[in-house]
């Protein structure tokens, strides 16, 4: 122990698990070269402790690369077992990867050793608190490898470096990266029909190896010094005062189901990594995407937790976002356990304590939005849904939206969790940009050559008139108003608000909602966008400096509409068009609050915000409550005015005349501050 390859002063020690192989060889290979200058066959008397396969090879030079190779029986629909040994296996716990260092260059893969003499200079994870996060999810590629984004290190980590001061003035507060562990963006054998391109597996959703920052994400990622520049660019947010998420997918890997290559797991014990049928010993598939990793075998379960742990303590990550997290509780029969669970280890994991851990709580076949233990948080499908059909129009939303708007109550009030355990989101690289959620009713996914077939269909989305581009300045009108309507409701409802990189100044994907094989503009940001609508980024970024500024809309309890501090007035009071009148029915569209600034502890109370929200399709005249005595209402916020006039500093607010109603224009939100005169 550990798993891995270790230096240590006598030499490297390789440790590798395998229970069911017969023999594993130790492969060697100098830099660059397909074939091993040496074979090491491990004597199963001395180099084998209960199943962990190991070997101390004395002064080893540390730029050697290695592999394995593992023979056994080989019998897929009988006994599960898939041992081959003429393939070349990499370690499950590499630390860095040859092979993949410039990006859609192939080649063979091999594991590098990797000794850990970063300086961190004192570095260490800012766990700041969840209520108070807001968390900005980028695709490292995505981000800067377009001309427009004027970095140096294009498409890299230290890309990222260079945009800090970018995403530092938003007011977010965490990046979540899309996965940044290794995998094969040639895997996808698909063209684009429309240009005949080959092409790519961009998004990253189909794990190599682990414990190995990506190769072509690094602007050198040669001699594992990926790992080094993984590195630095979390240190340089953690100088900047903001923490790193990571999306980890645990539920498979880029084996694929029977006829995908055989990489590393099915190699080495393909019935002890993969959940099998029990009759045929085919893959379950409850990932779409061919295989199950057996998550809650106890040596599979431990691969998982050692992993987290490397990333927290030797990366220096502050949480993670865990891709189709329900498979985290399955069994090797792909059945749900009604005990405890890979998703509880991790949740109770002492190393782990003060990391964020957040779910995509659903695989294909269940969702389970609500039901993760203790402080997990989850990205909140309903939330999303909910919020799109809002502001789409949809009637008798107004009930659903005071829930969302209040933290869910439904979803985690009952087994004593809060609204931070929420993720509220309205997009994210999964679907449309919020630029598209209103410029298209439906998917354009054409280009990913599976005949529009792929991507959800359940998009809840509005083209405001006229599907895709237009110079219609009234329907362009309304498109930016919704946008600006969709992110006021997200920074303004309780939990933890979520955007996608791009959607502050209205970036499109030209209707594609599932673009994940997509290296081209359709994923990569035009940061010309934060010229054209620079208002609409000024919007995004005054709106969320508002919310950092205000703890009422960060409180860790739910909504309820209860007065705590005996002043007649409740934390949350619901409105209509008509003042103390909401209206549930089914035929709303309508629905005003205002927030209570002083139900909150003594030395953290704040002003009283009223919030009104017009999702109707034609313009509408609201009542505006009574402020509290000795205060006026001024409007800070008018989604339906143009920048920038859309958005007022707090003190440059305009006085609302009380006694008359406030009109609103269709999908369109306001909102006032209270303060004396």
């Amino acid at each position: 122990m550990p798993l891995g390859a270790t230096s240590i002063p006598e030499g490297v020690n390789f440790a590798v698990f395998s229970r069911n192989a017969t023999s594993i060889t130790l492969l060697l290979f100098k830099k660059g070269t397909p074939k091993p200058i040496a074979e090491i066959l491990l004597d199963p008397k001395i180099n084998r402790t209960g199943d962990i396969w190991h070997i101390l090879v004395v002064g080893m030079d540390t730029s050697v690369r290695y592999g394995y190779r593992a023979d056994g029986p080989f019998d897929p629909m009988g006994n599960g077992h898939r041992f081959n040994k003429e393939k070349v296996l990499l370690d499950p716990c590499a630390r860095a990867l040859e092979g993949g260092e410039i990006w859609g260059q192939g080649g063979g893969r091999r594991c590098c050793i990797v000794a850990d003499t970063y300086d961190w200079e004192g570095d260490r994870p800012l766990n700041l608190p969840l209520k108070d996060t807001i968390i900005y999810e980028l695709h490292v590629r995505g981000y800067t490898i377009d001309a427009s984004s004027g970095v140096v290190s294009r498409g890299t980590f230290k890309g990222l470096i260079e945009k800090i001061p970018y995403i530092k003035s938003l007011g977010v507060t965490a990046v979540e990266l899309m996965p940044v562990f290794e995998f094969n963006e040639l895997e996808n054998k698909r063209v684009n029909p429309k240009t005949g391109e080959r092409l790519k597996n961009f998004w990253g959703y189909s794990t190599m190896a682990f414990f190995a920052p990506k190769a072509s994400y690094a602007s050198n990622g040669w001699n594992g010094n990926q790992v080094k520049e993984f590195k630095e660019m979390v240190r340089a947010f953690h100088r900047a005062g903001l923490e790193v998420i990571i999306d980890v997918v645990f539920n498979h890997t880029a084996e694929g189901g029977s006829d995908g290559p055989v990489i590393s797991f099915r190699g080495l014990d393909n019935t002890i990594y993969y959940a099998l049928d029990p009759e045929s010993k085919d893959y379950l598939n409850l990932s779409g995407c061919g295989n199950t990793v057996n998550c809650n075998h106890p040596v599979v379960q431990a691969f998982i937790l050692d992993c987290l742990r490397y990333w927290v303590v030797e990366m220096h990550v502050d949480g993670f976002r865990f891709d189709l997290a329900s498979i985290l509780r399955r069994d090797n029969k792909g059945e749900l356990l009604p005990g405890p669970s890979l998703v509880d280890a991790i949740e109770q994991d002492p190393v782990l304590a003060h990391t964020k851990i957040i779910a995509e709580a659903w695989d294909t076949q269940i969702n389970q939005v609500g039901g993760f233990p203790g402080r997990w948080a989850e990205w909140n499908s309903h939330y999303r849904d909910d919020i799109r059909r809002f502001v789409r129009g949809d009637k008798g939303m107004a009930p659903v939206l005071a829930t969302r708007i209040g933290g869910s109550s439904d979803l985690y009030q009952e087994s004593g969790r809060r609204p931070y355990n929420s993720i509220n989101y309205i997009t994210c690289h999964d679907g449309f940009t919020l630029y598209d959620l209103v410029s298209y009713a439906h998917k354009h996914n054409e280009e990913n050559g599976e005949n529009n077939q792929d991507g959800s269909d359940r998009n809840f989305s509005s083209n405001s008139g006229i599907e895709g581009p237009t110079d219609n300045s009234l329907v362009n009108a309304l498109r930016l108003r919704r946008i600006k309507t969709f992110v006021t409701i997200l920074m303004f409802s309780h939990g933890v608000p979520m955007i996608l990189a791009g959607d502050e100044f209205g970036r499109t994907q030209q209707g594609n909602n599932n673009p994940y094989c997509q290296d081209n503009p359709i994923n990569w940001i035009d940061w010309h966008l934060t010229e054209k609508n620079a208002g609409l980024l000024r919007f995004f970024r005054k709106l969320m400096i508002l919310r950092n500024e205000h703890p009422v809309f960060r409180r860790s309890h739910f909504l309820t509409g209860v007065d705590t501090n005996a002043d007649e007035h409740p934390d949350v009071s619901w409105h209509g068009l008509e003042v103390g009148k909401p209206d549930w029915s089914e035929n709303s569209r309508a629905l005003a609050f205002v927030l209570d600034g002083s139900e909150l502890p003594h030395e953290k109370m704040d002003d009283d915000f009223c919030v009104i929200l017009n999702g109707d399709r034609v313009k509408q005249s609201f009542e505006v409550p009574q402020p509290r005595a000795g205060k006026t209402w001024f409007r800070i916020i008018d989604t339906g005015k143009f920048s920038p006039e859309d958005i007022l500093d707090e003190d440059q607010g305009v006085a609302v005349i009380q006694d008359r109603p406030y009109p609103v224009l269709p999908m369109a939100a306001v909102v006032f501050i209270s303060r004396r005169d």
